[in-house]
């Protein structure tokens, strides 16, 4: 039998909410008023049995990438590709892309559903975008994940290559080998973001510093991913020239990603100070703050 999700309308009317175990999903649609309805119909019916389809090759799903892939579904094996370019250089699983192909594929059905001016499909942060011409979005930036309030924003515009958004760090939903406290990544679709906000916040470290405290994910979490591994449970004083070196050891691996395409810019946060790589665009959001529409957080 089929599980069910919950699915309801938001207080303002506007944006449809989908739950379904770990997965929730904040829906807003622009557009003509018939197009709207059939899409958000269609969310909601490629969002019914989703988290079965993933459930079912979990195993996989939580073991490191590799090539070829096994996996058959097709979330699952837009989660695959996500990671796929990073498997050579650093332990990843499909996991690390679970939250931004999610939103991909609802989104995906409701643009098969509909012709639609402007779609956001948020899942807890990592944000998948359809901008019609002349629209634009606008998303806000935390500091960290876990506490209220928006520190800059930033626009994306209809003829940007971005439509992808998510964020990573040790505060989030999900453990972290680092200990940024988030990094958002701006790319081409929601899962390349996903996965490289993931790969970025492990590069944001003080590898063997005394005043990080780790702890194997599996003691945390007996089925997590990350087995062994150690996660940042709690960072310690840092100088200012520590919090520096971690800033820049993320920014690095930002760099090569933009310059390899793979993603179009990224903001990293440590202990209230932050570094942008990408478009100048964004690093004008640091000095001219926009309208927030969105709120960033994983």
């Amino acid at each position: 039998m089929t599980r069910l999700p919950q699915i309801a309308w938001l207080s303002d009317g506007r944006r449809l909410h989908l739950q379904d175990g770990p997965i929730d999903l904040v829906i807003e649609a622009k557009g003509r008023a018939d197009g709207v309805h059939a899409a958000h119909e269609a969310a909601a019916q490629r969002f019914t049995g989703l988290l079965g389809e993933l459930c079912a090759e979990l195993p996989e799903l939580r073991s490191a990438a590799v090539t070829p892939t096994s996996l058959k579904g097709v979330v699952a094996r837009r989660m695959h590709a996500a990671v796929a370019p990073f498997a050579a250089d650093c332990f990843i699983t499909p996991m690390a892309a679970v939250a931004g192909s999610v939103a991909e594929e609802i989104l995906g059905a409701m643009l098969g559903a509909a012709t639609l001016d402007r779609v956001y499909v948020n899942n807890g942060g990592d944000i998948a975008l359809h901008l019609g011409h002349a629209e634009h979005f606008s998303v806000g930036l935390m500091d960290r994940p876990d506490r209220d309030g928006v520190m800059r924003t930033m626009r994306v515009d209809a003829d940007d290559p971005v439509r992808g958004i998510a964020t990573s760090g040790r505060h989030g939903r999900s453990f972290s080998l680092g200990i940024a406290d988030a990094v958002t990544v701006l790319a081409a679709t929601a899962s390349q973001a996903d996965a490289a906000a993931t790969v970025i916040a492990n590069a944001v470290d003080l590898p063997g510093h005394p005043a990080i405290i780790r702890m194997p994910a599996n003691e945390l979490q007996p089925d997590s991913d990350l087995g062994a591994r150690p996660v940042t449970r709690n960072v310690g004083v840092l100088s200012q020239d520590e919090i520096a070196i971690a800033l820049e050891s993320g920014a690095e691996c930002a760099r090569q990603l933009f310059d390899r395409g793979l993603i179009e810019g990224a903001v990293l946060q440590l202990r209230g100070d932050m570094l942008v790589i990408g478009p100048k665009n964004i690093e004008r959001q640091r000095r001219r703050p926009l309208l927030l529409e969105n709120a960033v957080c994983a």
